[in-house]
């Protein structure tokens, strides 16, 4: 089996935003999590892009032009909660530029209900989302029973869960019905949004998923041999995010990492256990409420209704828009003569395996005299 390309895009400056104070998101866990992902070395194993920042006209792809030129009006007197551009859609509308069926998988802790709204008509998408559902959790949507609409129908695909969900009980209903879904969909890329705020001891969640667990879903996907975008999503307590998406990115590109965490400007906040899979206490109110026949029957209804779609929808003639961000308008800076490799082609360099020098500058060679250190 070939190995595996791995893309990673990730813009230094976007950890150093700030919703206020008591405002749940983060956005330092990005910058947290990146530093994790370089202290292990994983950012090795992978091609390094830095995704340029959108414009209103790309935002406008899904969102209307009054959306967005209301967005622009936004203070932080007035703003509220989260998720105010769905980038997830403008990605899969990109997608499906040049497949023609994306699944979206959502193991975010609350209902992908905006990915489900964008695509709920059409068989291009199936989504399927697990999430918690009932006594008036956020957002209040994803009965089993929305299943999508006119040329969507049965393309909504949505298991609802209770509180407390364990490792063991997630993956007994997660790979059931993605292997199903993958059997009658058939997709050729595939759009994975992995919220940690499944995890044990989230600020706004409630299910009790291990690092391991929710990696092991993560892992699942991977060894489909699909094409696929690997998102990140909720996860409100910052350590445990850093934790997931890290573990989860060195799933991604086969390496195994060591459970103590390396030492980096962060450490204090993985205190006192500094490990990378640190023991879940779950309080009593958090007990798992998800029988084993209750996953059976959705698991069982979720499969039920697969068959009422039609087998790997085709795609008729129709015009392909252009791309995304054409060649002509990417910005490139000019190369430096005396740098022999730029930090753009370093970062999209990948370590093989079998490498034994650290970098270029790592050689067996002996300094000249002049140069030693006295």
């Amino acid at each position: 089996m070939t190995q595996q390309r791995v893309a990673y895009f990730y813009n230094p400056d976007v950890g150093n935003f700030h919703y206020g104070p008591g405002h749940p998101m983060k956005p330092h866990r990005l910058a947290v999590t990146h530093c994790l992902v370089l202290k292990y070395g994983l950012h090795k194993k992978m091609q390094i892009y830095k995704p340029y920042r959108a414009s209103a006209h790309d935002m406008c792809r899904f969102h209307s032009e009054d959306y967005i030129e209301f967005l622009q009006n936004v203070t932080p007197q007035n703003i509220q909660r989260f998720c105010y551009v769905n980038d997830i859609v403008i990605a899969i509308l990109e997608l499906l530029k040049y497949h023609p069926r994306v699944l979206y998988i959502d193991i975010d802790v609350h209902h992908g209900d905006g990915v489900q709204e964008a695509f709920y008509l059409t068989d291009r998408v199936m989504t399927v989302s697990f999430h918690k559902y009932g006594n008036y959790f956020f957002p209040g949507t994803g009965d089993m029973y929305e299943i999508g609409a006119e040329s969507g129908r049965y393309y909504s695909v949505n298991v609802p869960l209770k509180e407390g969900i364990d490792d063991q009980s997630y993956i007994q209903v997660f790979k059931p019905v993605i292997s199903y879904v993958m059997e009658w969909y058939q997709p050729t890329a595939i759009v994975l949004q992995c919220g940690a705020d499944s995890l044990a001891g989230d600020r706004l969640g409630c299910f009790s998923l291990s690092t391991r667990g929710h990696g092991e879903c993560v892992n699942f996907v991977k060894n489909l041999n699909v094409p696929t975008l690997v998102v990140g999503g909720g996860g409100y307590t910052l350590r445990n995010v850093a934790r997931c998406w890290t573990y989860e990115t060195s799933l991604l590109v086969d390496e195994q990492i060591s459970n103590e965490l390396p030492y980096n400007e962060y450490l204090e906040f993985f205190a006192p256990d500094l490990q990378l899979h640190p023991e879940i206490s779950r309080p009593e109110s958090t007990n798992n409420a998800n029988s084993k026949a209750y996953l059976e029957a959705i698991t069982k209804y979720v499969c039920d209704n697969l068959k009422m779609c039609q087998h790997s929808p085709a795609v008729q003639m129709t015009h392909i828009p252009g791309d995304f961000f054409p060649e002509d308008y990417r910005i490139k800076d000019e190369p430096d003569p005396d740098v022999r490799i730029s930090q753009d082609d370093a970062d999209k360099m990948v370590e093989p395996k079998n490498e034994f020098y650290e970098d270029e500058k790592d050689n067996d060679k002996e300094l000249p005299p002049e140069i030693k250190d006295p």
